[in-house]
Order: C-alpha cells, then sequence, then structure tokens
C-alpha cells in the first residue's frame, strides 16, 4: 500500500505540468507504475519533481515569493489589486498563522520538494545504473536547499530524513538542523559535478553546493565556514561578473557564467514554471519607457496590483550608479502624458527586463537565486566579521561596484566592524534589490525591526523576524510547536 500511496503522489497532476516545463522531461504517466521507482527513467523524474517544487515557480508563486522577503523591508511595498490583502500584514508585521499563503507558497511546496527527494532516497537503491550515487547526491542538494528556505522562513522546521517517518515530527533544536543542512551540502558536493559538466542545465553542481554552503554559513554567522565556502566557489574559475549588469537578467542572457544557480523560467499559457514578476511591476497605464526605448506589447500584462520601490532606497543610490538604471522613474501613458514615480514611494524594478515573447503573465527570465556578485559580497562580509575592516574586503567589494560604474572604497574610510557591515547592507541592498535577499541580510545585520520601528511599524517586535508556522501546518501536526509571540 505505501508504494501505491508514493505512485499515487507522483503520478498527481501538479507534478507533472511543472515537471514537463522544468527540464523538458516526458510526464510521468509516460511509465507504468510498477516501474517507476526501480527504473532509471523512472527515478530521474522524481528527481525533476523534486527539482520542480524547490524552485516553486507555478503560477504567481515566483514573484509573490520574492516580494514576501522585500515587503517587510526597505526596499519595496505594494498597493491595489487583490494581492493588497496578502501584501500588508507582511507591510505592517501584522502577519498571523492563518494567512493562506505562508503555507501554500512557502511552506508547502518546499516540503514537497523534500517528499519527493526523500522517495528517491529511499528507493534508489532499487534501481541498478553507473548514476546512482549523482541521484543520491542531487537529491539531498535539493533537501537541503528547500530545508534553507523553510529554516530562513519559520526558524527549525521538522527535519523529515525519509518518506517512511512519521506524519507527526517535532521541532528540532537550531543546532540539529544546522548541523543536517550543513552536512547535506558538504556530503553532495562530493558526488556532484563540477559546474558547467552537470547533464542538464538546472541541475546540481559543486558551484551551487559550496554557494550555497556559503549563504547558510553567512546567515547563520559561521563567518571562517562562509568565507571558505565563498573561496571554494571563487576558486573553481568558473565564475565571473557579467559585463552589463543592466542586460544581466533578460532573457537572451541566461545561463551566463554570473549565475550560480537559478529558477528556470519558461513562457507559457499554465504558468506552470513562469516568471511573474514584471505583471506587477508594470505601472498601471504604461505604454512607453522613453529612456529605454520599452514599448508595452500586446501579449504582456499588467495587474492591479502594485509593486512600488520606496523613494529612499532609490535615492540612496550614488549618482553614476547603473544598477539603479533598472529602476524606472516615469513613463509615458496612453494620452501621451509623463507619469513621474518618484517622490510618491512609486518607482519600479524593472530588473526582470519584459520577455519579448511573454505568454500572458507568464515571462521566461530565469530567476538567480546565487549570483557570484553575491559569492564575492559575502566573502567580504565574512572576512570583515572576522579581522574588522581588511584590504581583501574592500577589494571584493570593488570588483561589484566596478561594473556598476561607481568610485571604488578605500580603506581608510572605514574606522571599525560596524562601519563597514552598515556599507556592506547598503551596497548588497543596490546589488540585489528584487532577488528576495532582503530581509535575510537585514535580520543577520541586525537591522529589520530597527529599519521598521524608524519607519513608524510599531507591530514590528524582533519575534516577527521569523514568520509564523502555518496554522494548516499546526493542525496536520500535534508535535508542532508556533513560533514564540504568534
Amino acid at each position: 500500500m505505501k508504494l501505491i500511496r508514493i505512485i499515487t503522489l507522483i503520478i498527481a497532476g501538479n507534478l507533472l505540468i511543472s515537471c514537463e516545463h522544468f527540464l523538458d522531461e516526458p510526464v510521468y504517466s509516460q511509465l507504468a507504475p510498477e516501474n517507476l521507482l526501480s527504473s532509471e527513467e523512472g527515478i530521474r523524474n522524481v528527481l525533476y519533481s523534486a527539482y520542480a517544487e524547490a524552485a516553486n515557480m507555478a503560477g504567481a508563486n515566483s514573484k509573490t515569493e520574492l516580494a514576501m522577503e522585500e515587503w517587510p523591508t526597505d526596499i519595496m511595498w505594494q498597493t491595489g489589486g487583490g494581492e493588497n490583502a496578502t501584501a500588508v500584514p507582511f507591510i505592517n508585521y501584522s502577519l498571523d498563522p492563518g494567512i493562506g499563503i505562508l503555507y501554500s507558497t512557502l511552506w508547502a511546496p518546499y516540503y514537497r520538494a523534500i517528499r519527493n527527494a526523500n522517495i528517491l532516497l529511499d528507493n534508489i537503491d532499487l534501481v541498478d545504473s553507473p548514476k546512482k550515487e549523482l541521484f543520491r547526491a542531487e537529491a539531498r542538494f535539493i533537501r537541503a536547499i528547500a530545508y534553507i528556505k523553510l529554516y530562513t522562513a519559520f526558524g527549525p522546521v521538522p527535519v523529515r530524513k525519509s518518506d517512511n517517518d512519521p506524519v507527526q515530527v517535532p521541532r528540532p533544536s537550531k543546532e540539529e538542523i544546522e548541523l543536517f543542512i550543513e552536512n547535506e551540502l558538504v556530503e553532495s558536493a562530493a558526488n556532484l559535478p563540477v559546474p558547467g559538466a552537470e547533464e542538464a542545465y538546472g541541475r546540481a553542481h559543486t558551484g551551487a553546493a559550496f554557494g550555497y554552503l556559503c549563504k547558510f554559513y553567512l546567515n547563520t554567522k559561521q563567518w571562517q565556514k562562509a568565507a571558505d565556502a565563498a573561496q571554494k566557489v571563487i576558486d573553481t574559475g568558473y565564475y565571473g561578473l557579467h559585463e552589463s549588469y543592466f542586460d544581466l537578467f533578460r532573457i537572451e542572457n541566461e545561463r551566463n557564467r554570473e549565475f550560480i544557480w537559478v529558477k528556470p523560467a519558461f513562457p507559457s499559457a499554465d504558468r506552470a514554471t513562469s516568471n511573474d514578476w514584471m505583471n506587477g511591476a508594470f505601472p498601471v497605464g504604461f505604454v512607453k519607457h522613453e529612456k529605454t526605448g520599452l514599448e508595452f506589447r500586446s501579449n504582456w500584462v499588467i495587474f492591479a496590483s502594485e509593486f512600488r520601490l520606496r523613494d529612499k532606497f532609490y535615492l540612496s543610490f550614488e549618482a553614476n550608479d547603473k544598477r539603479k538604471d533598472l529602476i524606472i522613474t516615469e513613463f509615458i501613458n496612453g494620452a501621451g502624458q509623463t507619469v513621474r514615480l518618484l517622490g510618491n514611494d512609486n518607482t519600479r524594478s524593472f530588473k526582470y527586463w519584459p520577455d519579448p515573447n511573454a505568454v500572458a503573465q507568464a515571462h521566461g527570465n530565469d530567476i538567480p537565486t546565487l549570483r557570484y556578485s553575491d559569492i564575492l559580497l559575502s566573502r567580504a562580509e565574512a572576512l570583515c566579521e572576522l579581522n574588522g575592516p581588511n584590504q581583501e574586503s574592500i577589494d571584493l567589494i570593488n570588483l561589484v561596484r566596478a561594473r556598476a560604474g561607481v568610485e571604488s572604497l578605500s580603506l581608510s574610510g572605514f574606522p571599525d566592524t560596524g562601519s563597514l557591515r552598515a556599507h556592506l547592507l547598503r551596497e548588497r541592498g543596490w546589488e540585489f534589490y528584487s532577488e528576495g535577499k532582503r530581509r535575510e541580510d537585514m535580520i543577520r545585520m541586525g537591522m529589520l525591526i530597527t529599519d521598521a520601528n524608524q519607519r513608524g511599524i510599531s507591530n514590528a517586535q524582533p519575534f516577527r523576524e521569523l514568520f509564523p508556522i502555518p496554522q494548516q501546518a499546526i493542525d496536520s501536526d500535534a508535535q508542532l510547536e508556533q513560533n514564540t509571540g504568534y
């Protein structure tokens, strides 16, 4: 009965759609249930279903997940449309466990990825294949990055290592889940290919494993390990900074050497794995952006939901910083009038430049979750926390700034660790806005709640650094305790 249940889960329609688009593989219905978990093809498809769930790109999930990491911060807010009811609790720090999107967009997809990885790991020894250890390593990599996402959002969450584990599992300690994640990434890296040698785009490699280790160590303040993991990525010699920040995120520049790990996107009517960012970034009434010549196309969509950047953030950029060129401050409307956005907390991030071949809401721009510039700035930060201001940290930051067209920093400008840490937070904002990193950066540097309080959000209390465990998850697991304060 257990095997039948597993096969039923794998053949479920939501997985068929995601996998079919994710790596262009055959759908599971082409496999007979009796050989699904005992053939290399069947195991491969289970693996790809895990990749698809971990990417979390179905429907509006792509833009919503990015936004949930920036709505509580100093970068972005939202008005209008049905999405406003979702956004306001994040913006105002009034989340409660009953808000359904916490479960549907953050909790459930990643636990489905973990479930599918566990199904593979439970059954991989049934398969006679020379790729057995590769599949095992990829499943453990997927499981690790899914737990990282859950841990960042909710704190320690139940760790399920097998699909045969009890339904009800208590929360582990902080130390237990951190050790589990670390071991998964370290041990998976031993059997993953080097960057560029993976069998298909979107499959795991050592660059991604060490990149995720770097960011995991950074966010858990294991500074020396973070610096060392970053150096391992640098030492691959495979990655570099793309020449143009303005063009970096365009669909024609996918698969560039700056992107270490991405969530692949495809323009399709079913929005199974699509990038939906621009539907909220376009201002209502947008016809043309005169500076770039961008004109609205009939195959694009503008939602009533408006993703707005705060003026203070836009004005914080240095005058010649090329990174702000992907933020529009005005547009031409249908009446030929110029509509000013700056001055009303209403500038817009066009980072994921519209895909000319988008299918309505679905654009095909891949969403990077790890970029080489992140590795450089992460090593700079880790070395700063270890040694205070130092020349290597300054040099690493300046590599990123040079591409942005701004002046190099000098070591003499930073008298202490706090001053360089504060600059790194600003630099990371300029470099990674609209990439879903701001909340974790501000938490790590102790600024999320402080900044919200300074913006007049009295409801922002320290316990709200973590999101509440979704009520649906609490209801299904009697041993699962809610985060303190909720």
